[in-house]
């Protein structure tokens, strides 16, 4: 019995320190991880709040001519979309909130483009084929422009800072700014800017 003891009082120590160890070592793992991630994302992008501003049309500046090869390799310009209202979007596939909202502008395009609202994306920072395989999987219907370095972002950092993604803009009938979203929208959010945008006349003051 005295060895059974023994042997018993000098196992549990060695056991609990060794599980000790183990959940030490989870745990520095499993922040390592999650430090290198918010760092990656740090360096890639800027989430927005998913503030909303208007610009009355006096206000507007003329969105860039920019353009470039969509993802499923057609040509797209901005000028293309003059005389329709105009949703743009900036995100990347691996930006966890424009995986979230992909689904809200899916929903909006789908129920305004017969009324004269397009959507274009804008695709940056991104490997293609991993864009590629992201609208399939989210059935986006509407076409995006693959810029990987950035450039069409740069262009309107006037309005919107390069990294800040998602940003959606609304660009009324005559391409000008009318309304900015700098982080993830939501149905009611867009919804609402495009059909004011809309509901404009495509008169020289941009109202009815």
């Amino acid at each position: 019995m005295t060895n059974s003891s023994t042997t018993v009082r000098i196992r549990s120590p060695l056991l609990r320190g060794a599980a000790a160890l183990a959940v030490l070592a989870t745990l520095a793992g499993c922040a390592g991880t999650t430090a290198t991630e918010s760092k990656n994302s740090d360096d890639r992008y800027v989430e927005g709040d998913g503030s909303a501003t208007a610009f009355a049309a006096e206000e507007r500046e003329a969105a860039p001519e920019v353009g470039g090869t969509t993802l499923d390799g057609q040509q797209a310009r901005l000028t293309d979309y003059e005389g329709d209202v105009l949703v743009l979007n900036f995100w990347a596939s691996w930006c966890p909130p424009c995986r979230a909202e992909m689904p809200v502008l899916e929903e909006v395009y789908s129920e305004r483009r017969d009324a004269g609202v397009a959507f274009l994306g804008i695709n940056i920072k991104d490997d293609k084929t991993a864009a590629q395989a992201f609208e399939r999987k989210q059935d986006v219907s509407y076409p995006s422009i693959h810029d990987q370095p950035g450039r069409i972002a740069m262009a309107f950092r006037d309005t919107v800072p390069p990294q800040a993604i998602p940003t959606t803009l609304v660009i009324d009938r005559r391409g000008r700014i009318a309304a900015r979203v700098i982080g993830a929208t939501d149905y009611n959010q867009l919804s609402g800017l495009v059909e004011t945008v809309l509901g404009e006349g495509g008169g020289e003051d941009g109202g009815t």
